[in-house]
C-alpha cells in the first residue's frame, strides 16, 4: 500500500511541494486567511515573515530583544506576531506565533537564481505541530491533522 493512503488513513493532509531553482522546497500556505509562497525549511526552529508581511497578513507585531541568524545573516533585527492563524491545504492552527525579520538577503539570492520572492519561511515548529512526514522522491509534506477541542 502507498505511504499516501496509509497516512490519509491515519488522519495526515497531502501537501504538494514545488522544487525551486536554488533546491529550496517551496510550499503554499495561508496566514490569517491570506495566501502566501513559503520555504519549507527543517533547520528553521521558527516560521517566520519577512517585514513587508506585516500589512500583507495582517499582522499585529510586538517588540523583541531576540536576534535573527541563518541564511548568511546574523544578528538581525525580529519582532514577534503571536496569535495568528495558518492554513496549509486542509491542515490548520490557530495559535501561531510568528518572528518576522528582514528576509532581503533571501529573496536576493533567489531573484539571483531566476525565482520569485517568498513571503516567509515555514519552519521546525510547525513541522512539529503537525508530526510532518516528507517524502522527499514524490515531492509531499504529510502534516496530521489537529482536532480542537471546544
Amino acid at each position: 500500500m502507498r505511504l499516501k493512503y496509509i497516512l490519509k488513513r491515519k488522519g495526515y493532509t497531502s501537501i504538494k511541494l514545488r522544487t525551486m531553482t536554488s533546491k529550496h522546497l517551496e510550499i503554499k500556505a495561508s496566514i490569517n486567511g491570506i495566501k502566501g509562497r513559503f520555504i519549507l525549511d527543517t533547520g528553521a526552529s521558527s516560521s517566520c515573515v519577512g517585514f513587508e508581511g506585516i500589512e500583507k497578513f495582517k499582522l499585529a507585531v510586538e517588540e523583541t530583544d531576540t536576534k535573527a541568524a541563518g541564511a548568511g545573516a546574523v544578528d538581525m533585527e525580529t519582532k514577534i506576531s503571536p496569535k495568528n492563524s495558518i492554513a496549509i491545504k486542509d491542515w490548520k492552527y490557530k495559535a501561531l506565533t510568528l518572528v518576522v525579520f528582514d528576509l532581503t538577503h533571501v529573496n536576493t539570492a533567489l531573484e539571483q537564481q531566476s525565482e520569485q520572492a517568498i513571503d516567509g519561511i515555514i519552519g521546525a515548529d510547525i513541522l512539529e505541530k503537525g508530526k510532518a512526514i516528507i517524502d522527499y522522491k514524490k515531492k509531499r509534506v504529510y502534516l496530521k491533522k489537529l482536532v480542537y477541542k471546544f
